[in-house]
Order: C-alpha cells, then sequence, then structure tokens
C-alpha cells in the first residue's frame, strides 16, 4: 500500500514519568547531579590519560575510550530527557529519534566490545607479563579500541536504518524516557520479524561472544592468580583487574536484571512493571557510567597522583 512507502509521523512524543508527576522533581534533581558526576569524573580520567605520561598505556587507553564513550553516550539522551522536566515539550522529532537511537546502539555495542578488550588486556598482563610489551604494543591496542568503535557503527547504522525504515502511520507516543529501539519498534505499522532477527543476531554478537570472551579470560586470570605463591602477590595481582571485573558485572548484571526478570501478568502489575522498567533503564543509562571512573579512580594511585600533579598538589 502506498502509506507503507514512506512514514507519515513526524514526531514522537516521550512519555517518561508522565503520570507519576510526584516521582519529576525528584529524578530531575537525582539525573542532573548524576550527569554532572558523569561529565566531571569522566574528563578527569581523559585529561589525566593524556596529559600525565605515566598513564601511556593500553589499560588508560583503554579507559579513556571508556570514558569518552559514557560521555557521548549520556549526552545524547539526558540533556533531551532534563529539559523536558523543565518544558512541557515532550517530544522529539523523527529525525531526532533517529541520531538519538544510533547513539545509544552505537556507544552500547562499542562498550561492550571494549570491555572485552580490556579483559583481553588484563589476561596478558597477568598470565603474560613478559610478552605484554610486546603483545599490547601501540600497534596492536590502538586497532584494539578503533576496531571497537568501527564495529558498534556499523551495528548501529544496520539497526538504525532497519528501525527507521518502517512506517509509522498511527500512534506516536513512546512509554518511554529515550527513543529506545523496542519501544519504537511496537508503533511500528508492518511486520518487524527483519529487525527482531537483526537484533537478536547482533545481541549474539556484541552481548553473548563478549561476555563469553570475558569469562573465559577471567578464568584464566584466576587459574594464574590462584598459582602465585604469596598472598601479597595474589592481591596485587587481583587488583589489577578488580576495577574491570566490577565494571563487568555492574553493565552486564543491568542488562541481564532488565530482560531477565519476570514479566507481570496483571494489569496494575504491568504498570508497575512499566515504571520499574523505566528506572532500570534509566540506571544502566546515567548510573553505570558515572560509577565507571569512581570505580577506576577510587582505588587507583596512578590516577589519583595524576590529578594531584596536573592540580599541582603536593
Amino acid at each position: 500500500m502506498g502509506k507503507y512507502n514512506q512514514s507519515s509521523v513526524t514526531e514522537f512524543v516521550l512519555l517518561g514519568l508522565t503520570g507519576y508527576p510526584e516521582l519529576e522533581a525528584i529524578y530531575f534533581v537525582l539525573v542532573l547531579c548524576m550527569y554532572l558526576v558523569i561529565l566531571l569524573g569522566n574528563g578527569v580520567i581523559i585529561t589525566v590519560s593524556v596529559c600525565d605520561s605515566h598513564l601511556h598505556t593500553p589499560m588508560y587507553f583503554f579507559l579513556s575510550n571508556l570514558s569518552f564513550l559514557d560521555i557521548c553516550y549520556t549526552s545524547s539522551s539526558i540533556p533531551l530527557f532534563l529539559s523536558s522536566f523543565l518544558t512541557s515539550k515532550k517530544t522529539i522529532s523523527f529525525s531526532g529519534c533517529g541520531v538519538q537511537m544510533f547513539l545509544s546502539f552505537a556507544m552500547g555495542a562499542t562498550e561492550c566490545v571494549l570491555l572485552s578488550m580490556m579483559a583481553f588486556d588484563r589476561y596478558v598482563a597477568i598470565c603474560n607479563p613478559l610478552r605484554y610489551p610486546i603483545i599490547m604494543s601501540k600497534t596492536s591496542y590502538v586497532p584494539m579500541a578503533a576496531g571497537s568503535w568501527i564495529a558498534g557503527g556499523v551495528n548501529s547504522v544496520l539497526q538504525t536504518s532497519l528501525a527507521m525504515k518502517l512506517p509509522f502511520c498511527g500512534d506516536n507516543v513512546i512509554n518511554h524516557f529515550t527513543c529506545e529501539i523496542l519501544a519504537v519498534l511496537k508503533l511500528a505499522c508492518a511486520d518487524i520479524s527483519i529487525n527482531i532477527i537483526s537484533m537478536v543476531v547482533a545481541n549474539v554478537i556484541f552481548l553473548v561472544a563478549p561476555v563469553l570472551f570475558i569469562f573465559i579470560s577471567y578464568v584464566f586470570i584466576l587459574s594464574t592468580i590462584l598459582r602465585i605463591p604469596s598472598a601479597e602477590g595474589k592481591r596485587k595481582a587481583f587488583s589489577t583487574c578488580s576495577a574491570h571485573l566490577t565494571v563487568v558485572i555492574i553493565f552486564y548484571g543491568t542488562i541481564l536484571f532488565m530482560y531477565a526478570k519476570p514479566k507481570a501478568k496483571d494489569s496494575s502489575g504491568a504498570d508497575k512493571e512499566q515504571v520499574t522498567d523505566k528506572i532500570i533503564s534509566l540506571f544502566y543509562g546515567v548510573v553505570t557510567p558515572m560509577l565507571n571512573p569512581l570505580i577506576y579512580s577510587l582505588r587507583n594511585k596512578d590516577v589519583k597522583a595524576a590529578v594531584k600533579n596536573i592540580l599541582y598538589i603536593p
């Protein structure tokens, strides 16, 4: 039919927490504070990684990429999310929704691959320390990071283009804070089988495969640490990968909880579940990027020393 050749929807309405005005003010303050911490914390990580020569190592190169990624990811949605609280406008243009979806997909897929690259870095550092300078040379870790970004970008172009080509000729209300892909697909007035299949394949490549790679890496890492004779040696070896392991658990744990938790069957339970899903999505999209720089710097003497050098603190 002719109406399926072109979308008649020019903008989408983002419901967010509409219907829960008592929560809006609380979440506005919380999200604003967390966003400022994200910009400050990740900005510090990037600055010290670039300015301090002692941090010109593969681990901090990957970490600075992760920090830049978190800034881009949150900046693609949080400013719009905050502005919706200050104004009555809760809409986003069709093209703006596509851009937001693209950035969300690209950053999410890139982070999955990047975390697996960081796991490989820790594996080589602990299991093959003598060969570490050779294996993780600049000619290796720069292409690894670049490959993560390219893979995430290619996947995002595919998923976003498939979604935005769909006809949206009816309801334009997205029951979410942002243009979340599943919420958008529900509004399409055409078959979305190809979209679902492509997303399943992408999830296997960008979620399942990196998780398996990280798991196998840490099996070898743990095996190597347990063979270290001294308790002090074990502690030092584990401390070099504890921050990365914590970030991985938070990142993938939140995703697992989002999609593996049981669904409510009654209508009242479904309404409460939708609010819970939104809050969990907020945790995944805001809290995790806020925690990353804190986790990596809180007990990291190198980062603390680099910050003091930049600020000229004795």
